[in-house]
């Protein structure tokens, strides 16, 4: 009789354990429902305070790095309301608008949630001064007008150039080369004869001029003439050309 009851236990925990898969089978369906639905409700929430309510909309547009332009009118270029939904914002239009300004070089737009639109403004420089009529127009390497002086600018050297003066390659070329020269020979330039992008010439403030050339190499050829000029101090009439990297000529 006690060998049948040891017998008979494990085919009842047999069958005990039989039935359990079954019952996890059955009951999955509904777990994995109930998961489902909750995933649901819960992007459905997501979505409803990111482009529904009024918890993440635009309440500030920040803007920095202006100084010649209204801050009032890069906020109008975005295209972008207050009360717009932060996430429904699209910052590249909003960054072309802003470009259209004529003083913007450059500009960053980015959401700064939970309720701003961050736009970071790169304003164009002034590099080199144009004849116009009685006065100077200041213009950036494009040849885009920044500023206005009545007399010449001692800090903005004078650019000549042929035809139309935004968007000349001679402009341009003038710029690069402004851009080449370190502070103290950038002060000795008044001119900056840029007819000919490749033949470029400076004009010193002591009457000598510099043949330049193209923008080729331009802080090799910085370096040389000033070291020319530290042997051969400018005077009128005097002549360097650097305008061929590794040949040096004063006349």
């Amino acid at each position: 009789m006690s060998t049948t009851q040891e017998d008979s236990a494990p085919a009842a925990d047999g069958a005990e354990g039989a039935a359990d898969p079954a019952a996890a089978r059955r009951a999955d369906p509904w777990k994995a429902a109930f998961v489902i639905l909750l995933i649901a409700a819960v992007l459905a929430v997501v979505a409803w305070v990111l482009l529904g309510s009024r918890l993440l909309v635009v309440r500030d547009i920040e803007v920095t790095g202006t100084d010649r332009i209204d801050r009032a009118a890069v906020a109008d270029a975005t295209g972008v309301t207050t009360g717009t939904p932060l996430a429904r914002v699209d910052t590249e239009a909003a960054a072309r608008g802003v470009r259209g300004l004529d003083l913007v070089e450059s500009v960053r737009v980015t959401r700064a949630w939970p309720a701003a639109l961050r736009v970071e403004v790169t304003e164009r420089a002034p590099l080199l001064s144009v004849r116009a009529g009685d006065g100077y127009l200041l213009v950036d390497g494009d040849g885009v007008r920044v500023d206005g002086a009545a007399t010449r600018p001692e800090d903005h050297p004078l650019v000549s150039v042929r035809g139309e003066v935004e968007g000349s390659p001679a402009v341009a070329a003038a710029a690069a080369v402004v851009g080449d020269l370190p502070d103290d020979l950038r002060s000795r330039v008044t001119e900056i004869r840029a007819d000919e992008p490749a033949a470029i010439e400076l004009v010193l403030a002591d009457g000598a001029t510099a043949a330049w050339g193209d923008t080729e190499r331009g802080a090799e050829k910085a370096e040389i003439l000033r070291l020319l000029i530290a042997e051969h101090p400018p005077e009128e009439g005097r002549e360097y050309d650097v305008s061929a990297v590794g040949t040096a000529v004063v006349r």
